[in-house]
């Protein structure tokens, strides 16, 4: 989910909305006859036939003129869109502000907060003087990790999250990048946070990972909510993978927990002329922070 870059491939628009469908509708077809010629998957010619859960992230806010030109154009497959917090690992504020546009033009919207990063790191035991020096000079470090970490950053994400204006009972999503290796330290990092989600009881823990570190994070993660007595299942959008499809379930990831599927990264998409580079994910919610929204 880190370090959106520009890709090459893009779909363009044409500037005339009213033949826009037509357009849509001769483009996926073309795609879907090469595709069969050469072997190679469509995913983004056949959603549009088909319609999914489509949504996308991209770290930096497009502006309220583009995603109201992607939510609102004919034909745009995008119902929802990753919401990025300010948070250790992310410190830009562009989404700041935004949640009543997005809400307004009728985007789903899936809450980001991305917490520490072992960057493939094996975190120190630093003393509590050591970890308030390492903060004032990096507030993103796999020192820095820890239960008490877990803790204060789960505070600050409903904090966030609260003054944004988010519903009571949102899912925000804790954002873990791929690791070779779990330390025992994130692992209480990131049980910690959930707990602490939990007990403040304003904002549901929802986990952002890979799909390599999914099955040991799910287990952590369920345990933390029994432990709690919460018998609802953690909502996870899980990354990677291979076989990617806009016409797939996200459990077609391979884990049957998976709720959102994050399968195509840094690419180059376009409606309405439009191009901003994102992630293309494909989710069992039209609004995966929205809690109480059933399955499809």
């Amino acid at each position: 989910m880190l370090g959106i870059g520009l890709g090459i491939a893009c779909q363009t628009s044409p500037t005339a909305p009213a033949t826009r469908s037509n357009f849509v509708d001769a483009a996926a077809t073309v795609a879907q006859t090469a595709a069969k010629i050469t072997g190679q998957s469509a995913p983004m010619a056949t959603d549009y036939t088909k319609g999914r859960y489509l949504g996308f992230d991209t770290n930096v806010y497009p502006g309220d003129a583009t995603m109201k030109a992607w939510k609102q154009t004919p034909g745009s497959p995008y119902k929802w869109v990753g919401y990025y917090l300010p948070a250790p690992c992310h410190n830009d504020k562009s989404w700041m502000g935004k949640r009543e546009v997005l809400q307004k033009l009728g985007w789903g919207i899936a809450i980001v907060y991305v917490g520490q990063q072992t960057w493939g790191k094996t975190p120190r035991t630093l003393t509590t003087a050591q970890r308030d020096a390492a903060r004032k000079q990096n507030d993103c470090q796999a020192d820095l990790i820890s239960a008490e970490e877990g803790e204060l950053n789960a505070e600050d994400a409903t904090r966030v999250a609260e003054a944004e204006g988010f519903a009571p009972g949102s899912i925000v999503f804790l954002d873990i990048e791929r690791m070779q290796t779990v330390p025992p330290a994130m692992r209480a990092y990131y049980k910690a946070w959930t707990a602490r989600m939990l007990e403040l009881g304003k904002y549901k823990p929802g986990i952002y990972t890979h799909n390599f570190n999914a099955p040991q994070i799910f287990a952590d993660v369920k345990s933390v909510f029994q432990t709690a007595g919460d018998t609802t299942t953690p909502r996870f959008w899980i990354a990677g993978g291979k076989g990617f499809d806009t016409q797939a379930a996200p459990e077609d990831v391979g884990y049957a927990f998976a709720g959102v599927w994050q399968g195509v990264l840094d690419v180059a998409r376009s409606v309405a002329d439009i191009k901003l580079p994102v992630d293309v994910n494909v989710a069992s919610w039209l609004s995966p922070s929205e809690s109480g929204t059933a399955t499809q």
